[in-house]
């Protein structure tokens, strides 16, 4: 006997927002960011359909990108608004400091050309207002960057203790034992 996940059609394969002709789509996705960022769920689509995200990794999709269905068709991703802060600053230069200062906590960020996008979180704003920035509670969807190491970054903090060679912060973690 198979298992309702076995039934169900399995989108296998992202299409890049642009390389897909998005009018084809047989259903619509909408989803914040954790749900963009996926190995193998179950998903309904705006119509009803059902289907089995099954990818080989976690993926981050971006809003416009198709899942592409075994046997045919394409279930379009839209990104869902979602609880942000909009960071602005004064001068080019603020607002490239306190992207920094984002970065260096490593926290998950949307840079735009005039403004940073961040999960609400009331410490952080606080800390931004203390440095100087025009930072508004807004609703939007969320495209952070991937950063330097992939796109692991996306949740709230990053413990040290991770075990992970990549150095930062001065850091050597290549004398932990595993």
């Amino acid at each position: 006997m198979s298992t309702p996940e076995e039934t169900l059609p399995r989108a296998t394969q992202v299409l890049a927002h642009g390389h897909w002709v998005a009018r084809t789509a047989r259903d619509v996705v909408t989803l914040d960011f954790d749900d963009r960022f996926r190995r193998r769920r179950r998903y309904v689509g705006e119509k009803g359909l059902a289907f089995l995200l099954d990818l080989e990794e976690a993926t981050p999709l971006r809003d416009g990108d198709g899942l592409l269905l075994e046997g045919g068709g394409v279930i379009m991703v839209r990104a869902a608004p979602e609880p942000l802060v909009e960071v602005r600053a004064e001068t080019p230069e603020r607002l490239a400091r306190l992207a920094w200062h984002l970065g260096n906590r490593h926290l998950p960020t949307e840079i735009r050309a005039d403004s940073l996008l961040i999960r609400d979180d009331h410490v952080i704003l606080a800390m931004l207002r203390g440095m100087g920035a025009d930072a508004q509670q807004v609703s939007a969807p969320f495209n952070p960057e991937g950063g330097a190491y992939g796109e692991h970054n996306r949740h709230h903090g990053h413990a040290h203790g991770h075990g992970h060679d990549h150095g930062h912060h001065g850091h050597d973690h290549h004398d932990h034992e595993h």
